[in-house]
């Protein structure tokens, strides 16, 4: 893992309040003299995305804000929006269904300008879809459930920025700990990683630093006993000896090595006196984009 910071955020992310992660991701842009492009391929929504945005990064200090958003295979290929990836110093994919950004962006020149722009040192992030797309292997969609099973998810290929994750986010807020455990017990090899919303992964070399208000979620099936290969239909499936690690804000995280470096624990009293479901309608949908596909998307 070399290259640029990345930062992996599960959703929902404080847009109004303290913004930690969008102050965070800015710092690592450059602060004042960020250039940070918005993709916002995967939301459902209009214009209003990138404005809530380009808002958001205007109050932590960044206003040199652009907005490539290529909607086909085709769009991806346009150089102008390539360019504005090229010439960013931060680029951040927003939430909504990462299928579609996965099926747009993955295999293309603005794919590519993503991860040259991560080899050279900008920081790259996501909040929801743009946090699962960054892994090389990508839920592509699943359901909602504590108990692994079967057909209970399925991958699609990512950006492969984090290769040897698997990614999932809104991640205890969904209930999506079955579903990344199926995907786990499919692929032993990889790490399987569950952010919750308001929360963060910031990857740098192999080491992943966690902030924000929930936790990252680890499964280490390296050494796990299943029975997918003789399991029927969609059926529980055993998954013994996988190593679990669950790491609140303030923990640090050898990613290659799989292994714990520190454990602060606990969150500043100020960020729980401030914190609040988003109010705004706006707030609220970028907040839930996807929630209602969790049975083909997200």
């Amino acid at each position: 893992m070399t290259g640029g910071p990345l930062m992996v955020i599960g959703g929902a992310e404080d847009k109004t309040g303290t913004r930690q992660l969008l102050s965070r991701f800015a710092k690592l842009a450059g602060g004042s003299s960020a250039r940070i492009a918005v993709v916002a391929t995967a939301s459902s929504l209009g214009p209003e995305i990138i404005e809530a945005y380009r808002e958001a990064f205007a109050a932590v200090g960044v206003t040199d804000v652009v907005a490539p958003r290529p909607h086909t295979r085709a769009d991806a290929s346009d150089p102008e929006l390539v360019a504005d990836i090229d010439n960013a110093t931060g680029v951040f994919m927003t939430g909504g269904n990462q299928s579609t950004l996965s099926g747009v962006v993955v295999g293309t020149p603005f794919g590519t300008a993503i991860a040259a722009a991560h080899l050279r040192g900008a920081v790259v992030g996501g909040t929801s879809a743009g946090a699962s797309v960054q892994s090389e292997h990508m839920v592509a969609f699943g359901r909602p459930g504590a108990t692994p099973k079967l057909r209970m998810a399925q991958m699609s290929a990512g950006l492969g920025l984090l290769p040897g994750l698997v990614i999932d986010q809104h991640f205890d807020q969904r209930n999506r700990y079955g579903r990344l455990l199926t995907l786990v017990s499919h692929a032993p090899h990889l790490l399987g990683m569950g952010v919750d919303e308001d929360t963060a992964a910031v990857v740098t070399g192999t080491t992943m630093e966690v902030i924000g208000r929930g936790a990252v979620t680890l499964f280490d099936g390296r050494w796990m006993t299943s029975n997918v290969d003789t399991a029927r239909g969609s059926s529980a499936l055993l998954a013994s000896g996988v190593v679990l690690h669950s790491l609140p804000s303030g923990s640090r995280f050898d990613l290659e090595a799989r292994v714990l470096l520190s454990g602060i624990g606990g969150r500043p009293d100020d960020l729980r006196e401030t914190h609040a479901t988003p109010t705004g309608s706006l707030e609220r949908r970028i907040a839930v984009e996807g929630a209602l596909g969790d049975q083909s998307r997200t």
